[in-house]
């Protein structure tokens, strides 16, 4: 009998309730508890275990130590990834949260058999949704494809939301710049959205390989009449990654929209400094001009000579106003 970790839970599905542990369980017309996995068992098997669980027992379902090494914890390098071995099909998968935080799971089936290894799961949000892909069916229409597609969409679930909210926050971007009230901080958040779009392409493309190696089968473990449940995993992954690429683009339209937004905002500040430099420049020739003290220069000794300058410079200002004015320099 595996030993009894963690705490307990209630799970429902149908008209069933049974006590949640890190122990193995039978679904037949009821879910049963095992008093130790039964390798020849007709009936669809699961559990959900940690990895120091597997470390101690895996070697009663016949993995690989190399598959039951990468579930454990102290393994630096964990990518998603699937691993297809004869008698049964290894998957290791990051689940990115809502809060942009990872959780880390592994995944093992075989004919009989479909196990969870909780290898970092703070809030214990991947076993919620396995006991809500449990719950989702009556018991007699549980098998191991339809358990293992409802499982992944559970994971999902958010996946439209996050698409709604990323949609909202580029569109009060791109009205930001239509107003012109985009800030200093503008580039920044955009670049971090976009870094977030990204993150979640890449999660969706590589859960789309994950679903396509399951659709390919080639140790033949998931039956071929139920693999609708599979492709059709398939197409919502393709389309969640779609809509975020869609995003994304969005988001590179935007930022370039910003870049136009801030040449158009510098050329407005020259023009103003060019027609200034333009309307002043006169008085900087009157200036040079009589700056030359010439002896023989008739208005520096002339009684009005001040009062002429001065004049002649507000009529060359405005003059050059009037003439800015006609050609629409301002």
């Amino acid at each position: 009998m595996a030993k009894c970790l963690g705490k307990c839970y209630i799970i429902g599905a149908g008209n069933y309730y049974e006590s949640w542990l890190d122990m193995f369980y039978e679904i037949s017309d009821e879910i049963r508890i095992l008093d130790k996995w039964e390798a020849d068992s007709k009936n669809l098997c699961f559990a959900c275990i940690s990895s120091q669980e597997l470390r101690e027992k895996g070697s009663i379902f016949g993995f690989d130590e190399e598959t039951i090494l990468a579930s454990q914890k102290e393994n630096r390098v964990f990518r998603t990834g699937v691993d297809v071995h004869e008698n049964y099909t290894f998957t290791k998968l990051r689940i990115l949260q809502k809060d942009g935080n990872w959780d880390f799971i592994s995944i093992y089936f075989k004919k009989n058999l479909l196990l969870i290894v909780d290898i970092k799961d703070d809030d214990e949000s991947t076993r919620e949704s396995f006991l809500n892909a449990l719950k989702k069916f009556p018991i007699k229409r549980i098998n191991l494809e339809r358990l293992i597609s409802c499982f992944f969409e559970i994971l999902l679930t958010d996946g439209t939301e996050i698409s709604e909210e990323i949609r909202i926050i580029l569109g009060k971007k791109e009205e930001e710049i239509i107003k012109g009230i985009a800030g200093q901080d503008f580039n920044t958040d955009l670049m971090k959205l976009k870094k977030r779009i990204q993150g979640y392409v890449t999660y969706y493309d590589q859960l789309i390989d994950i679903a396509e190696t399951y659709e390919e089968n080639d140790n033949e473990i998931l039956r071929e009449k139920k693999m609708i449940y599979i492709t059709n995993l398939k197409n919502k992954l393709t389309r969640l990654s779609d809509d975020m690429k869609s995003l994304s683009g969005s988001a590179d339209h935007i930022q370039d929209a910003y870049a136009t937004y801030l040449d158009q905002k510098m050329n407005s500040t020259m023009k103003v400094f060019t027609v200034l430099t333009s309307i002043f420049f006169p008085l900087t020739i009157i200036v040079g001009w009589y700056g030359m003290n010439f002896s023989n220069m008739p208005e520096l000794s002339w009684e009005y000579g001040y009062a002429y300058v001065i004049v002649l410079s507000l009529v060359c200002i405005l003059a050059l106003i009037i003439i800015g004015k006609r050609k629409k320099w301002f």
